[in-house]
């Protein structure tokens, strides 16, 4: 969905369908994607300046525009970057566009079963635990609801991590557009197990950098999380997503 919103040929008939329900109860739903792949850009770029040069991209979805690998070379060619995904279509795209290039490596693995993911020869050929790796999650979790235990896993990454290193993640929340929750979960029902469970509010999405120390801004609406001079921060709320990046002390 995210490469149809984002005007990409990598997509499959159910998801234009479903993104074009989603886009039918809110309209803005096209612009989040936009947003929310500057967010993961401003993110990486802002990783290399603190010294990252190790990228966990969990959940990564189809391969589209200046995914992670791209922004993170481009500034720190040693960069390594790896892509994790459950899906068997995912992976085949991502090893056939992105695991072609040198210090880039795809992993099949679940966001749920993060110790099988974390001890993964080919997450440990390219990733040295000892030194800090920033550990992207861009748009997942607003997906996996409490009974999934998400914020259990998401712990158990974050001390995986050798202090240094950054957390960093974008999620979906219903604070300033509460209409929208009833007839979102109504839809995500024909994909999500238990979707009522699912919609969180920032207080709650707060509580997955539990044991980081939050960066500034914090967790804030993600056009406003470091924005650069061109990009306009108007009527954030509107991007109904949050996000932040902590840091493992």
């Amino acid at each position: 969905m995210s490469d149809y919103l984002l005007g990409g040929k990598d997509n499959f008939a159910a998801d234009r369908e479903f993104a074009e329900s989603l886009m039918a109860i809110a309209p803005e739903v096209k612009t989040m994607a936009v947003d929310t792949r500057t967010f993961q850009e401003r993110v990486v770029r802002f990783l290399v300046d603190q010294g990252v040069r190790q990228f966990l991209n969990v959940a990564s979805g189809l391969p589209t525009r200046r995914n992670t690998h791209e922004v993170a070379q481009e500034l720190a060619p040693d960069a390594r970057v790896v892509y994790v995904d459950d899906d068997p279509v995912v992976l085949s795209h991502a090893r056939a566009l992105l695991a072609r290039t040198p210090g880039t490596g795809v992993v099949k693995g679940s966001l749920l079963r993060p110790a099988e993911m974390l001890a993964d020869p080919e997450m440990l050929r390219l990733v040295d635990f000892r030194e800090p790796v920033g550990l992207l999650i861009p748009a997942r979790l607003q997906y996996l609801p409490d009974s999934d235990e998400p914020y259990k896993c998401v712990a158990h990454m974050r001390d995986h991590l050798s202090s240094g290193s950054y957390l960093a993640l974008g999620h979906a929340v219903f604070d300033t557009r509460p209409e929208l929750a009833a007839p979102l979960v109504e839809l995500f029902r024909q994909i999500v197990a238990r979707a009522d469970e699912v919609p969180r509010t920032r207080e709650k999405v707060l509580r997955f950098f539990d044991g980081t120390e939050l960066v500034e801004p914090g967790l804030v609406y993600i056009r406003q999380w470091r924005p650069e001079a061109r990009e306009s921060v108007t009527r954030a709320q509107r991007v109904w997503i949050v996000g932040g990046v902590g840091r493992v002390p």
